[in-house]
């Protein structure tokens, strides 16, 4: 599964690894968060190198739906019930200066991006309702969103809320020119080189490890998603998502805003021009990580919902998903790891709005590093792992432990002496352990179906053939190699 924006991407050129080199900072990670740090730490004269273990925006960013949009379906009214109008405040404020930050870059350097109106919407009494909580949790902190029934929408609404002036994106091709200012003000970046740990020198210092050698950095910045060091205990507080996105050729009149539904499940949509093509991307059904059988009929019903709604093809162009995750508290987790951290930075727990929080999160960390303050990061990035008593961590990690129950038993019980069909992969019991068995192009393979991070049994994801995590969500190839998420080694093979 091949996204839009990872198959019209500029080259982006890729460094040599140096073994014993000294740094600055080491930046771990390519993505939005990656580079506009490294980027904004160079700029002040920094020796900064990133670390990508696949390729430039290959995980989230290559895979969002690229709305750089301060109304953001019901984060508001989440953020507010946990937390205060202040905070929501500071927040939004935080978004802001991430949006204008970004869209000044793009200016500056020629990257297009289009304005758009920001529309989220509801289709039942119940969706209204949720509509007027984030209206009033918006107004109360200092975000101007107006209410109405008047959309471009070919179906019937029960309202919906309005934010003017958001704006769009082609993701790769900021990601190339962030690539660029870092490489002029002297950075290094290198693709293929995976981070497995670090840490901390005698004195002052890190010591980071890498499969290709170790490095040392005055400071650390894990730009990963979710931090693959267990130090922050991040994975106990975040709960992985998956979700999907199609683009589909227009052939009509669609509409021209960004649009997100409250109502399950949920619709996302906006318009995107790449190489002279007009598409209409549309997103949702997102589910937790690892724990939903039969993904490709998601993709399906997903592209199904578009056509019968729009004026677009018949099939889509591009079909691809993302990983997001939502915080316990939904904040960010932004800044200094809490425990045994001291040097390491770290950015996650996005909810699925990495666009505008990936800058806001960058101007922080850098700051942070440089020894500056940003008013609006002071209360909303101080430490705040939540608490293991909070009731939404509670029940997130009682289904953690479920799932690890019920993935040991069932892969235990079922026994196999034949391949999969194609496309297709079990858990089965050889020798005592769970095996992961699939085959892909013809290919039969067998790999651990054990994760290396934390010893979850991992299921099989039809829709992008790979394996993944119901735990923290680590995801693998067919043939074990490690995608994303907070592991870092590859499956063993069975």
């Amino acid at each position: 599964m091949l996204s839009l924006w990872l198959d019209s991407a500029p080259a982006i050129p890729s460094g040599a690894f140096e073994p014993g080199a000294a740094y600055d900072t080491v930046v771990v990670g390519a993505g939005l968060t990656g580079l506009t740090t490294a980027a904004l730490l160079a700029r002040s004269g920094q020796k900064v190198v990133i670390l990508e273990a696949r390729t430039v925006g290959a995980v989230t960013t290559g895979n969002t739906t690229a709305k750089l949009s301060l109304l953001q379906g019901t984060i508001l009214s989440g953020i507010t019930s946990h937390h205060n109008a202040e905070i929501a405040g500071q927040y939004v404020e935080a978004n802001r200066q991430g949006q204008s930050w970004l869209l000044r870059f793009c200016d500056e350097n020629g990257i297009r991006y289009e304005t758009r109106d920001a529309y989220t919407y509801a289709t039942t009494e119940q969706g209204r309702k949720s509509l007027l909580k984030e209206q009033e949790a918006a107004r109360a902190a200092g975000l101007d969103v107006e209410l109405t029934e008047d959309t471009e929408l070919p179906y019937e609404v029960t309202g919906a809320l309005r934010l003017t002036g958001q704006a769009q994106i082609h993701p790769l091709e900021v990601l190339a020119g962030l690539a660029q200012d870092y490489r002029a003000h002297g950075g290094t970046l290198v693709e293929g080189v995976r981070v497995t740990g670090a840490k901390h020198q005698e004195g002052a210092g890190i010591t980071v490890l890498t499969g290709q050698g170790e490095v040392s950095a005055r400071n650390l910045v894990l730009a990963t998603g979710i931090p693959i060091l267990d130090r922050g205990g991040y994975f106990s507080v975040l709960k992985p998502e998956r979700s999907y996105a199609a683009a589909l050729p227009v052939t009509g009149a669609v509409p021209q805003g960004m649009y997100l539904s409250v109502d399950s499940p949920t619709r996302s949509l906006r318009t995107a021009e790449v190489d002279g093509m007009s598409y209409l991307l549309a997103g949702g059904n997102g589910h937790t990580v690892g724990r939903k059988k039969n993904t490709q009929e998601l993709v399906d019903d997903l592209v199904g919902w578009t056509v019968e709604n729009f004026e677009v093809g018949t099939a889509a162009s591009y079909a691809w998903s993302a990983q997001d995750y939502a915080p316990a508290r939904s904040l960010p987790y932004v800044g200094q790891l809490p425990l045994m951290g001291a040097n390491i930075y770290a950015a996650t727990g996005y909810n699925k709005w990495g666009m505008t929080n990936a800058a806001a999160a960058s101007l922080a960390l850098s700051a942070e590093i440089l020894g500056g303050e940003n008013p609006w990061a002071r209360e909303l990035y101080k430490p705040r792992v939540a608490p293991l008593d909070a009731a939404s961590t509670l029940r997130d990690n009682a289904e953690v432990g479920l799932e690890m129950l019920t993935g040991w038993a069932a892969g235990l019980a079922r026994s196999t002496d034949t391949a999969p069909p194609e496309g297709q992969g079990v858990v089965a019991r050889e020798n005592g352990k769970p095996v992961g068995i699939c085959t892909v192009r013809g290919e039969t393979s067998r790999v651990s179906a054990v994760c290396p991070h934390l010893k979850g049994v991992l299921n099989w994801n039809d829709a992008e053939q790979s394996w993944d995590c119901p735990l923290h969500g680590s995801r693998f190839s067919a043939q074990g190699a490690l995608l994303e998420g907070p592991s870092v080694k590859n499956l063993d093979p069975a």
